[in-house]
C-alpha cells in the first residue's frame, strides 16, 4: 500500500473508530484499536497538552454534526476523569471508550443489534463530515491538507496531489462521499 493511501486509511480509521472485533468488558483492546484510539485522542487534544477539555470535545462533536449542550459535555468528561476536574488524559480516554463500548453492547444485546454495515455506514458519514468542513458534500484539497495536519502529517503539495489522484475517481479535483467510502473500505 502506498504511503499516501496508508495515511488516508489511518486517518479514516481513527476518525470512524472502525471495530474489527467486538469489545467486551473483560476483553482488552487490540493493538490496532489502541493505535486508532490514540490517534483519535491526539485529534481531540487540539493543543497537544495531554488532556482533552470539554471545549476540545465539543469542537470535534460539532465537526461531526453532533450538537450536544455544553453542560452535558462537561458532565461526560467529569465522569470520565478520575479526578473529576473535567480533563481526561489518554488512559482515562481509553477507559472511557471501553465503558461506552460495553454500554453500547449491553444496549444492543437487549434490544437486538443493527447490522454491522449500518454501523460502518454511520461511522463513514461521521468521518466524512470531519473532513468536509464546509458541509458541501466534498472534501477539497485544502480540507484534506487540514485533516492530514490534524494527525501530525505535514504533506507537500506533490503528496497532496498524489493523495487526491488516488482518491478522486471522477477527477473533479475533490473527493465525494462515494470516493471516500471506497478508499476506506
Amino acid at each position: 500500500m502506498s504511503g499516501f493511501k496508508y495515511h488516508l486509511k489511518m486517518l479514516g480509521s481513527a476518525l470512524i473508530g472502525r471495530r474489527k472485533t467486538s469489545l467486551k468488558k473483560d476483553k482488552l483492546f487490540t493493538e490496532n484499536e489502541i493505535k486508532d484510539l490514540r490517534t483519535a485522542f491526539d485529534l481531540l487534544d487540539r493543543d497537544q497538552d495531554g488532556h482533552v477539555t470539554p471545549n476540545e470535545l465539543q469542537f470535534m462533536l460539532r465537526n461531526l454534526g453532533i450538537h450536544i449542550k455544553d453542560e452535558l459535555v462537561d458532565d461526560l468528561l467529569k465522569e470520565a476523569s478520575k479526578t473529576g476536574n473535567g480533563l481526561i488524559d489518554e488512559t482515562e480516554f481509553l477507559q472511557w471508550v471501553a465503558k461506552i463500548q460495553a454500554l453500547k453492547e449491553e444496549s444492543s444485546s437487549s434490544s437486538g443489534t443493527s447490522p454491522p454495515d449500518d454501523d460502518i455506514t454511520q461511522d463513514l458519514v461521521a468521518a466524512f463530515r470531519v473532513f468536509d468542513k464546509d458541509s458541501n458534500g466534498f472534501i477539497t484539497r485544502d480540507e484534506l491538507k487540514t485533516a492530514m495536519e490534524m494527525i501530525g502529517e505535514n504533506v507537500t503539495e506533490a503528496q497532496l496531489s498524489d493523495m487526491l489522484a488516488l482518491a478522486d475517481i471522477d477527477k473533479d479535483g475533490k473527493i465525494n462521499y462515494e470516493e471516500f467510502a471506497r478508499l476506506l473500505l
